[in-house]
């Protein structure tokens, strides 16, 4: 089952008609519509839906005709001192870096690369894979399906974190485990399952 956000919302692509919670309703994929999807996920009385289709690859064939994909990839970022971790402050919302993929790259190397250019960290490289999230966005009157890689990341950097403020980025800092709690008051969703992940 895919977990996809909006408006802090999940949206859960199942395959099967058994409800996992009676709080959310469940649609079939292919009577419904992108602007039914919305419309749904916007209303307050609405906590997140159940979209469903019996075979995935039809029920994602179904999704990505209402949302056409964007792949992004970032980092969560931990210093060598292993009491820092990197973040970032974006749309009045704590986040991580990460920012689309070039066509053609490597999305490792663009994990690193929109770390690095959002914060200014340098000497950063990838230790671990983590959850890869999706949420909806609405970018030029269109909404789209952010497709977001993730990697765990070290660093040994020590110099002067500088936000990339032409990205809307506010602030680049280090966070210690016990700031997470009161970070979660005001971080999207996805953000927060990706800094939770514990590999089993």
């Amino acid at each position: 089952m895919y977990k996809v956000f909006f408006n802090q919302k999940p949206l859960y692509l199942t395959t099967t008609l058994q409800k996992q919670t009676t709080e959310f309703p469940l649609f079939f994929a292919k009577y419904t519509s992108k602007e039914f999807i919305i419309k749904a996920l916007k209303s307050k009385k609405c906590k997140g839906i159940y979209l469903y289709h019996a075979k995935e690859d039809k029920l994602w064939q179904h999704f990505l005709r209402f949302f056409p994909v964007v792949v992004a990839a970032g980092g969560f970022v931990q210093h060598k001192d292993e009491k820092r971790y990197l973040f970032i402050y974006r749309n009045d919302k704590w986040d991580l870096p990460k920012g689309r993929v070039e066509k053609k790259e490597n999305i490792q190397k663009a994990a690193i690369r929109e770390v690095e250019e959002e914060t200014a960290v340098q000497n950063v490289e990838i230790t671990g894979i983590l959850p890869t999230t999706f949420h909806i966005f609405k970018r030029n009157n269109v909404y789209k399906l952010k497709k977001t890689f993730w990697y765990a990341m070290r660093t040994d950097f020590e110099g002067t974190l500088e936000p990339q403020t032409e990205e809307g980025i506010e602030k680049a800092v280090w966070k210690e485990e016990k700031d997470f709690e009161h970070l979660f008051e005001n971080a999207y969703e996805n953000i927060k399952e990706v800094v939770r992940y514990s590999p089993s």
